[in-house]
């Protein structure tokens, strides 16, 4: 009995915590002229993710302060998402270009967007 009741806790204190990666299909819009475009599906697993699109390259994920999505359709374009927007449904997101004039690129931001998750 004192197993079961074990067994119990550790399933429910598994299933109760937060997850703090992306994880799951999203539909990605850009913003152009403040209209939300449809552009491609991406699907996340922990640290990678990959585009429908086969002919994409698979990109890296770091989570830290702000999460990066790193070598989003090319090698120079890098995406950042608020960790507080990591839970939601709709995640906005905006991009910046490594090559920017600028000292920090993260600092400028070139474009934005959303990831909206597919049920």
């Amino acid at each position: 009995m004192h197993y079961l009741s074990l067994l119990i806790v550790l399933l429910s204190v598994n299933f109760n915590q937060k997850t703090e990666k992306l994880n799951g299909r999203y539909n990605y819009l850009i913003e152009d002229e403040n209209q939300y475009i449809q552009k491609d599906k991406i699907t996340f697993k922990d640290s990678v993710f990959v585009f429908d699109n086969k002919y994409l390259p698979k990109g890296k994920v770091s989570y830290g302060n702000v999460i990066l999505l790193d070598h989003f359709i090319n090698t120079d374009l890098v995406i950042t998402i608020s960790k507080d927007q990591i839970e939601k449904d709709t995640i906005e997101f905006y991009m910046h270009d490594k090559q920017s004039s600028s000292a920090n690129y993260l600092n400028e931001v070139t474009g934005k967007g959303r990831l909206i998750r597919i049920k």
